[in-house]
């Protein structure tokens, strides 16, 4: 499960900024003029006939949005959709042998995108609705990106396993020796949201957590979409961590399932969508990218894929906790680049996988 291609080689010939920034060779300019889709923009899509998306997103939502961008404007939508860490070693693999495939990237690691940024390959854009609604910390102050998705890592429990008083509340409950044998945990060697909710805990809860659950006989899998579904099966009680997205999917379906928003505070995990400078198709790349932050998107990311948004005009799904509720951990994109590695090399040593 361990990448084989590190943050830091991805980083090789950029130089240091200041203490507690991420690496890079990005010389800061102020974001450009906000961009509206008119219809000289929708006809210059038109003529390059597709955009090409790489995603981490849902299998399922990412092709909705793709046949919802393309039913509204005309123009295709290829959705390359595989796990965050794979995003990113692709595109530095092609980039490395001057290919340049990509469009439009999204990742559910935010630091892919200051990596990216890092190394030049970003285009500067800011969609209309990007400047006229999304909050100052969810967009890029130079333009590169901006919060395409919003969603929590979370405990769950299956509820036919698991009483609703006995379930556990926080992350240190989980280390009680009655689960021992009975969770289900994703890694962050695959996972960006993993990799990102690990970075969150450490810093908050520390290390000493992880050593003790590594000795809970923890199942561990890949993806952050696959904790949910063991869960749904009965395979395991708990999960350590996973998309509440999906949980979402399979409560709203009738699974036995139940979201746990911990007493520590839950990963707040930012997926931000950026476009490339080298982008094969630019104009289609500037209509999706404009469609991913509308309402209309947003909406869809909310109601078909669980999702959060940051868009005020996009209304959150009945029956599921309000984000504003929500004790939350905090995003911090470089950090999680500073310290990827070591995570991932930590976390393998504690389990073994």
């Amino acid at each position: 499960m361990k990448s084989t291609i590190s943050r830091r080689n991805l980083l090789i010939g950029t130089s240091a900024l200041a203490a507690g920034s991420a690496f890079s060779t990005y010389v800061r300019a102020a974001a450009p003029p906000p961009t509206a889709t008119t219809p000289a923009l929708i006809a210059a899509a038109k003529k390059e006939g597709k955009a090409v998306w790489y995603t981490s997103v849902d299998l399922k939502l990412a092709q909705k949005i793709g046949k919802a961008f393309e039913a509204k404007y005309g123009v295709a939508c290829q959705v390359e959709r595989t796990g965050a860490e794979r995003v990113l070693q692709r595109i530095g693999q092609e980039y490395a042998a001057n290919v340049h495939a990509v469009d439009v990237v999204n990742s559910s690691d935010a630091s892919h995108l200051v990596i990216w940024k890092n190394k030049g390959w970003l285009e500067a854009y800011v969609p209309e609705d990007v400047a006229k609604y999304y909050p100052a910390e969810h967009k890029d102050p130079d333009g590169m990106f901006a919060s395409f998705r919003v969603f929590l890592c979370v405990i769950a429990y299956n509820t036919k396993l698991v009483k609703k008083e006995e379930a556990p509340k926080s992350f240190h409950d989980l280390l009680d020796p009655k689960w021992k044998g009975k969770i289900v945990k994703a890694h962050p060697g695959y996972s960006g949201t993993i990799m990102t909710a690990t970075f969150q805990m450490v810093r908050d809860i520390g290390w000493s957590y992880f050593e003790q659950l590594a000795k809970q006989n923890i199942l561990q899998v890949q993806s952050a979409a696959d904790p949910p579904k063991k869960l749904a099966l009965g395979e395991r009680a708990i999960q350590a961590d996973g998309v509440e997205y999906l949980i979402f999917s399979e409560k709203e379906s009738g699974q036995p399932v139940e979201p746990v928003y911990a007493t520590e505070g839950t990963p707040l995990i930012i997926g931000p969508n950026g476009m490339f400078k080298a982008a094969p198709h630019p104009n289609a790349a500037k209509l999706f990218q404009n469609y991913c932050f509308s309402p209309e998107c947003q909406q869809l990311c909310i109601d078909v894929g669980g999702l959060r948004s940051v868009h005020p005009q996009a209304k959150e799904k009945p029956g599921r906790t309000p984000l504003s509720k929500i004790k939350l951990m905090k995003d911090d994109p470089a950090g999680v680049l500073k310290t990827a590695d070591e995570i991932k090399a930590h976390y393998v040593k504690l389990f073994h996988v």
